[in-house]
């Protein structure tokens, strides 16, 4: 991997994903990479599926939803964002999404609605496995394709579960063309019922019925031939998301931090990028103890000596100790940070080191963006 800074190599993109484990400053960098896009001149939108509040407090717009929220282009101006750049913010409803999904690929309004009343669907979108997921990239590509934004920037869940955010649409592609799932389709609301009493279960659902008031086959049915007309369009809609994700206007961008979970996260992560033939970008380490270069000989000891005189014997010794105690954790970062380089296979990793601060408005999160930025 060249030696381009990470917003150089972000160059020409239209879709950027943050993705690694959980607790290492991703949701922070995603939106300090939108600010720094917008800085460029590009009009962003930054999409969160982390229900924390972080990117929210961050950007100054106290909550966020489900649809793009403008930052205030006065608070943007201080920071150097100036027209044509915009930042825009939300944070995914899987929810509401999913709804909007059955009700963009519905043929009439009473489909929809047959879909959206049944008990079935409301499991299915609230709990199934994969539906979070796929609905998060669904969002993504109806906003790749918003002319109000040049790029979207994705902040996602832990990088396991990010695994499956990345296979949700190969996932329920193949749920929909399964043989099974066709059948049933193909059968109709008498040919389900007439199926599952073939083989047995009727008298078991009639006694669940009588004993819950849930008719899970009249439900079933009723799904199913809801479902149908809406088949073809979810498994084109699986398909284009699909093709996005590895399209080369798509970056990838892993974020990790020095502590070795993470780091094994972030390798592992990277690993299936790789498997799946997916756009890698660059690597960020985010909280990295750093010595600067004229300091990284002095030891405790020297130190000490210097601030005896202002300090006291006793406090400066307790200085001393505390300096190399941080020259051996930025040590430790450093050897961290190389060996990430090379199995990740990013020999110039951009490094954020630890701030003094917490990052809770803008000024804070531009000083994120200049780290991302730096060479």
């Amino acid at each position: 991997m060249s030696d381009r800074t990470l917003l150089e190599r972000l160059d020409g993109a239209q879709v950027v994903v943050c993705a690694g484990p959980g607790g290492v400053g991703k949701t922070t960098t995603a939106a300090a990479l939108g600010l720094a896009l917008a800085r460029d001149g590009r009009r962003v939108a930054v999409v969160t599926i982390d229900p924390a509040r972080r990117l929210a407090d961050a950007l100054g717009l106290g909550t966020l939803g489900n649809d793009p929220e403008r930052v205030p282009a006065a608070a943007l101006d201080a920071l150097g964002v100036v027209p044509p750049g915009e930042l825009w913010a939300m944070m995914l409803d899987p929810k509401r999404t999913f709804d909007a999904l059955v009700r963009e690929l519905s043929p009439d309004e009473a489909t929809s609605d047959r879909v959206l009343a049944n008990p079935l669907y409301r499991q299915i979108s609230t709990a199934a496995g994969g539906s979070h997921e796929f609905t998060a990239v669904a969002r993504l590509h109806d906003l790749h394709r918003d002319p109000r934004f040049d790029v979207v920037v994705l902040d996602t869940p832990p990088s396991r579960n990010a695994l499956d955010f990345l296979d949700a649409p190969d996932r329920i592609a193949g749920f929909l063309e399964g043989r099974a799932v066709r059948a049933l389709l193909g059968q109709g609301r008498g040919g389900i019922a007439a199926r599952v009493a073939r083989r047995g279960t009727g008298l078991a659902l009639g006694a669940l019925q009588r004993l819950t008031g849930v008719d899970l086959l009249r439900d079933l049915a009723t799904f199913f031939e809801a479902l149908g007309p809406l088949t073809e369009g979810f498994a084109a809609r699986a398909t284009a998301v699909r093709t996005l994700l590895r399209d080369p206007a798509t970056r990838f961008v892993v974020v990790t931090s020095p502590a070795p979970v993470a780091a094994g996260e972030a390798v592992f992560f990277r690993r299936h990028l790789r498997d799946v033939e997916m756009p890698f970008t660059g690597l960020v380490i985010n909280r990295v103890s750093v010595v600067a270069e004229p300091d990284q000989d002095r030891d405790g000891a020297t130190v000490a000596g210097e601030l005896t005189a202002a300090l006291g014997e006793q406090l400066a010794a307790r200085v001393g100790r505390t300096w190399d105690e941080h020259r051996r954790l930025a040590e430790c970062d450093r050897e961290i940070v190389a060996e990430l380089a090379r199995t990740v296979g990013d020999r110039h990793p951009t490094v954020v080191p630890t701030f003094d601060h917490e990052v809770f408005d803008l000024p804070a999160l531009a000083a994120v963006r200049d780290a991302l930025a730096a060479r």
